[in-house]
């Protein structure tokens, strides 16, 4: 089949319907809305479900976690797996659950995490998640200690004051003296983004974890790719092999940890996917219906065409054209808009606000000659209700490129189902009748 006669009659119908009829214009709309939509929102919520997930991974679960890890033998693992092609970082850390009381009475329970006073420099991804509010990463004395913003908050204190921490494990030991208490000053507030890491999280140097837990120390690392987690898990056997002191050491990945959460945040995101993508069904119909109307439309044409050689599938393919015409535009506006508005997401929604709000004023004056209450003021992600402070977006091209497939593929199926009408049109009963 010779394209270019196909291509160019296919461009002319196109053009040609559209000063008869809007169904070519909202076949277009309908598919640019779909893909714009549909972009925005699974970056809006990558950008919430991605936040989450690194910061789990990097503050919480790490990568990979080696242990229990005898004290002896920390540095000499934690310099076995340094010395894997693809381990970015190793940090030997202990935790325990704590009660923790501040100056003015206030208590909280935590979970308390004891960290090397040089765990910024071995691992710059953990130190990057960590903003801080007041103080810095100072974990050099004995009884310094970090504290989530909201927990400090809730306690009462700020740099410079002096908690008691009580070790919650001690506090149920069958002993008649009881050691798991101690007084620590605040060196540091941090916010990670994550409500539940600032508020029930502190950080304390490893030696001090030490006495309110005998558990042994676990090595946490950090991948290149995290996601080549089980190999990794056969080096780190491997190199640990016969080491004194990991008798008792246990494997394991991230994947491990937080199972339900993450399988939760892929389910959500598959059914947003499925819904927002009806969008795409809606259309894929109307342009089913336009074509084969444009099909009926243009029998005289089809039967010439046929008539002066043309056969069933280069007269098919003219309204398989049709389609892909559609869909190409209508995908390709949809993409570029949509990944502008994902990469300005903030501003994107500060507009939408100022339009609702605009609307909303004139609804409450025209309520105020009335003597009617009015509407209060519009809000898509308030930082009084949600805790962000920005709107986050994260585009993944392959995404990005699947979606605008999506919105090409529904028009070309459409068009492709519409077209068999054309092979039952006989060609001797066109060039008699009509």
């Amino acid at each position: 089949m010779n394209f270019r006669w196909i291509w160019f009659i296919a461009a002319r119908s196109v053009f040609r319907r559209q000063k008869k009829s809007p169904s070519p214009v909202l076949s277009v709309l309908g598919i640019a809305t779909g893909v714009f939509a549909l972009i925005v929102i699974i970056a809006v919520m990558n950008g919430f479900q991605l936040g989450f997930i690194e910061s789990i991974l990097e503050i919480s679960s790490y990568h990979l976690r080696v242990g229990p890890v005898a004290a002896v033998t920390t540095e000499e693992a934690g310099a076995a797996l340094l010395a894997i092609p693809g381990v970015e970082a190793a940090v030997p850390f202990r935790e325990f659950q704590a009660l923790i009381r501040g100056r003015r009475g206030g208590q909280q329970a935590a979970l308390v995490r004891g960290l090397p006073p040089d765990a910024p420099l071995r691992d710059a991804a953990m130190t990057a998640r960590l903003e801080f509010e007041e103080g810095f990463f100072d974990l050099s004395g004995e009884r310094s200690v970090l504290l989530g913003a909201e927990l400090a908050r809730r306690l009462g204190v700020r740099t410079g004051h002096e908690i008691s921490l009580y070790s919650i494990p001690a506090l149920f030991a069958d002993s008649d003296e009881y050691t798991g208490l101690r007084t620590f000053t605040v060196t540091g507030l941090f916010r990670t983004g994550f409500y539940e890491y600032d508020t029930g999280w502190a950080f304390v140097n490893i030696e001090s974890a030490a006495a309110f837990s005998d558990a042994g120390a676990v090595m946490g690392l950090k991948l290149k790719n995290r996601f080549h987690d089980q190999k990794m898990l056969e080096l780190a056997r491997t190199s640990l092999e016969g080491q004194t002191g990991l008798e008792q050491a246990e494997f394991t990945s991230w994947r491990d940890y937080n199972r339900s959460f993450f399988g939760a945040l892929r389910t959500e995101k598959l059914f947003m996917f499925i819904l927002v993508g009806l969008i795409f069904i809606v259309v894929g119909l109307n342009i089913y219906q336009a074509q084969r109307r444009s099909v009926l439309e243009h029998r005289e044409e089809i039967g010439l065409l046929r008539a002066v050689g043309g056969g069933d599938r280069a007269v098919r393919m003219i309204f398989v054209c049709d389609g892909a015409i559609i869909g190409f535009t209508g995908a390709s506006t949809g993409l570029i808009l949509g990944l502008l508005a994902a990469s300005h997401i903030p501003l994107f929604f500060t507009v939408i606000e100022h339009v609702v709000n605009f609307f909303i004023d004139i609804v409450n004056n025209i309520a105020g000659f009335f003597d009617a209450e009015g509407v209060g003021g519009f809000s898509l992600f308030s930082p009084a209700v949600f805790y962000i402070k920005e709107i986050p977006s994260r585009i993944i091209p392959q995404e990005a490129v699947l979606i605008f497939m999506f919105g090409l593929f529904s028009a070309l199926l459409a068009a492709w189902f519409a077209s068999r009408k054309t092979t039952r049109i006989l060609v001797a009963e066109v060039l008699r009748y009509e």
